[in-house]
């Protein structure tokens, strides 16, 4: 299992990335919708199936009832018509005002992600936009810190364009500074590339002093899809990308795992 954390510093599309990623990956795969500003995914790419009964809101009174471990999959919702088992998603907040009820609540479900090891799956964290207190401190209040810090990468996701890349600066600052001293060290800090732009790689990972970990395509017509639901035709090339990306995401953590003593992921 692969646990992998996607942010940004402005809307640079974070859950699209997370939803490409959780998609193609090539062993089962849980994403995650951290995002304290809110889920979109049950109301966009699943057009509305499925109940509000389940999802992030209902394991903060579960954590505090003493319920998390044993209600944590009963949360999940497919993400495939075939209701496989295979891609999985736990939905995120319906409402912004609900962040503050979750901030005990990260640390437990990061232990269950921990647990989750050696099951088979790859998690995917959608962590949405960070927030800070100060240039240097995640907000724990509200941000799912503790599971960025339990990732075994955090992925930056960055748009190939100059806005994109200063807008991602004050991100990699705080990313870099809180992985490095809480998290399994500052090189689980990488950048997800969203080739939209001109910018080269070179150049963005120079401009943001961290390397790059893995590219999807620019792809508007699979991401609009991903975004809204499936009611137009989409290409291919974004979710293509996104394999690639889990190959070169998963030599990463591999490699990383027996740096750090770790269990390495079972390659699919």
């Amino acid at each position: 299992m692969a646990v992998i954390a996607l942010a940004s510093g402005k809307s640079s599309g974070v859950t699209c990335s997370a939803l490409a990623l959780t998609l193609s990956s090539p062993r089962p795969s849980l994403l995650i919708e951290a995002d304290p500003a809110g889920g979109t995914i049950r109301a966009g790419y699943l057009q509305g199936e499925g109940t509000a009964q389940v999802g992030l809101h209902r394991l903060a009174a579960a954590d505090r009832q003493g319920t998390l471990a044993q209600e944590f999959r009963h949360h999940w919702v497919s993400l495939d018509q075939a209701h496989s088992g295979q891609r999985m998603l736990l939905p995120g907040l319906p409402d912004p005002a609900q962040a503050p009820s979750m901030a005990r609540t990260w640390d437990a479900i990061a232990e269950l992600i921990a647990v989750m090891d050696g099951h088979g799956y790859d998690v995917i964290i959608d962590a949405g936009r960070v927030v800070s207190q100060s240039e240097t401190r995640l907000s724990t209040s509200v941000y799912p810190a503790p599971l960025l810090r339990a990732a075994d990468v955090v992925l930056l996701v960055v748009r190939s364009t100059q806005a994109s890349v200063v807008s991602a600066a004050p991100a990699a600052r705080v990313l870099r500074e809180e992985l490095a001293h809480n998290g399994t060290g500052a090189d689980a800090l990488g950048l997800l590339i969203v080739e939209e732009g001109s910018l080269t790689s070179t150049q963005i990972q120079q401009g943001l002093r961290v390397p790059a970990y893995a590219a999807l395509e620019w792809d508007p017509d699979t991401a609009d899809v991903l975004t809204h639901g499936a009611f137009r035709k989409s290409g291919r090339s974004l979710l293509r990308s996104a394999r690639s990306a889990h190959d070169r995401l998963n030599e990463i953590v591999t490699r990383r795992r027996i740096q750090l003593a770790r269990p390495a992921p079972v390659q699919g």
